[in-house]
């Protein structure tokens, strides 16, 4: 009897350990399936993570590209039927508005032909010195051609094409006292300058002693030296040998100061297309001898045809 009892004890003790080494084990395969669901799930968010945050860094790098691409492209141009070409419109013989009305002037001849030839039709926008290089770098206009001298500054900032013209700085004062070096300038004189062109980067780094009297316009400049505001007036050598030529009682008394400089179409930096396409079209209408005819047609009045070889740069080769 007491064998038997302790028989059933024994039976019942294995049992039991079974049944809770049975139940142990559930338990470890419950926890290791529940880690396992929350390893993967956490594998899933952190995937899902990456990818939001490579097409946000995508999606932000596109919409920097968009905002920072200000320019057209040739295609864009010539779909669009219409180019932006900023000239001057009040610098004979170059850019002015004539008494009809119409752009005239050696750039505008330029620019006819552009248009001309990329088969669309040419809106030209009014514009200073000052702000040649602003309305290129806000897709104000498409190309600048308002004798725009090349330098390595500006080359910093807009993409310069070959050149179509020679260039050099003057003065011009009147005639009954004539500056002929700026040595003659004294403390309380002052010389007229436009602002953003390179006379006022050449003289205020060559001549930082020298007053200057700055204008936006060149409308403005005039006026002011021929009210005597200044002792002289400092600009492009062409420009300077024009007014006098046009307005009596003015010489040129430094027809070249400074290096010998070229005059360029610019474009937005960067707009590779359409600077392509006017370094091609610069060297093709050369062969034709283009820029002659311009200089005949719109300066040869001005200047006489003294100045024809030494101002002309014909397909963009510049001696």
């Amino acid at each position: 009897m007491k064998k038997n009892l302790l028989t059933k004890m024994g039976t019942l003790f294995i049992s039991g350990a079974l049944i809770a080494s049975s139940l142990a084990g559930c338990g470890a395969k419950a926890d290791s399936s529940d880690s396992a669901s929350a390893d993967t799930t956490i594998a899933e968010e952190e995937t899902a993570t990456t990818d939001a945050a490579e097409e946000t860094s995508e999606a932000t790098e596109d919409a920097t590209e968009d905002t920072a691409k200000v320019y057209r492209t040739l295609d864009e141009i010539k779909e669009s039927g219409t180019i932006n070409i900023g000239v001057f419109s009040d610098k004979s013989p170059f850019g002015y508005v004539d008494e009809n009305g119409e752009y005239a002037g050696y750039d505008v001849y330029f620019a006819e032909k552009i248009g001309e030839d990329l088969g669309v039709d040419i809106n030209y926008v009014s514009t200073e010195a000052a702000n040649r290089i602003e309305y290129l770098q806000t897709g104000k206009v498409d190309i600048i051609l308002a004798n725009f001298t090349v330098t390595e500054e500006r080359a910093q900032e807009v993409d310069f094409a070959l050149p179509y013209m020679n260039v050099a700085l003057g003065v011009v004062s009147p005639s009954d006292k004539v500056v002929e070096s700026l040595d003659d300038v004294t403390a309380d004189d002052q010389i007229i300058v436009i602002s953003g062109t390179t006379a006022e980067t050449y003289l205020e780094k060559n001549y930082p002693d020298i007053k200057l009297q700055k204008y936006d316009a060149y409308a403005e400049a005039k006026t002011a030296f021929e009210n005597g505001n200044g002792v002289a007036w400092a600009n492009d050598n062409t420009e300077v040998i024009a007014f006098s030529l046009e307005n009596e009682g003015y010489t040129v008394g430094i027809p070249s100061l400074g290096d010998a400089d070229t005059i360029a179409p610019a474009v937005t930096k960067g707009n590779e297309t359409l600077l392509t396409w006017l370094n091609d079209e610069i060297e093709t209408i050369g062969n034709d001898n283009f820029f002659h005819k311009d200089y005949e047609a719109t300066l040869l009045d001005t200047y006489g045809a003294d100045y024809e070889n030494t101002l002309v740069v014909e397909g963009g080769k510049a001696e």
